[in-house]
């Protein structure tokens, strides 16, 4: 089945219940978190794309156009830092290295990049790989992260993603995703614990989670 088509079929697959219960904090601080949302920083920039290829802005697009589709998608709670949760946050040139496989083409552009995505997937698809990306309930910093080689993160979108400490010394940790066949996304040391100090964390990645095998 080709790419397109098996993204697409993400489009049915079911969200956690609304209200479900969450797993504990596992943060590595014991100071009390503050409340800024991860949206709050992805739109701190100014919310436009540009070229640099080392920032999120396609992920901050992708989140904002699947809020405007659907207003009460569960994507919602990255606007809401009251919320617990750890982000994992492909970079711009991981999402560029996506549209490449499933169009065969490298987008230079991040519009274009951004674009390319929607039409080749859609809103519900992209509206799922960003739930896999998200892990509710735990504001897991990168101290954390290090200790938690072999854990098992279930996803917003239901999935799970397993943690894989390949060099602890070094900080170099890979994403184990749904997809056997593809490069795991690695933890960008330079680009870790952003929103450090509240209850949403995110951590820049270098490629895409696949919440299913392409």
């Amino acid at each position: 089945m080709k790419i397109r088509t098996m993204l697409a079929t993400l489009a049915t697959t079911s969200l956690l219940a609304a209200g479900a219960a969450l797993p504990a904090q596992a943060s590595g601080s014991s100071e009390p978190l503050g409340n800024q949302s991860l949206a709050a920083v992805l739109t701190s920039d100014g919310n436009q794309f540009d070229n640099n290829a080392g920032d999120f802005d396609i992920l901050t697009e992708a989140v904002l156009a699947v809020l405007a589709a659907k207003p009460d998608s569960q994507v919602k709670v990255l606007t809401d830092g009251n919320v617990p949760l750890t982000a994992f946050a492909p970079t711009d040139l991981s999402f560029r290295l996506l549209a490449k496989d499933l169009t065969g083409r490298f987008q230079w552009s991040e519009r274009q990049t951004f674009q390319t995505l929607v039409d080749a997937v859609g809103v519900d698809a992209i509206e799922q790989v960003l739930l896999y990306h998200v892990i509710p309930g735990a504001t897991i910093d990168s101290r954390t992260a290090l200790r938690s080689d072999n854990a098992a993160l279930t996803t917003a979108q239901g999935g799970k993603v397993t943690v894989d400490v390949l060099a602890p010394r070094l900080g170099i940790v890979q994403l184990r995703d749904a997809d056997r066949n593809d490069i795991d996304p690695f933890l960008q040391p330079g680009k870790l614990d952003i929103n450090k100090g509240n209850k949403q964390i995110a951590h820049g990645i270098f490629l895409v989670l696949r919440p299913l095998d392409l």
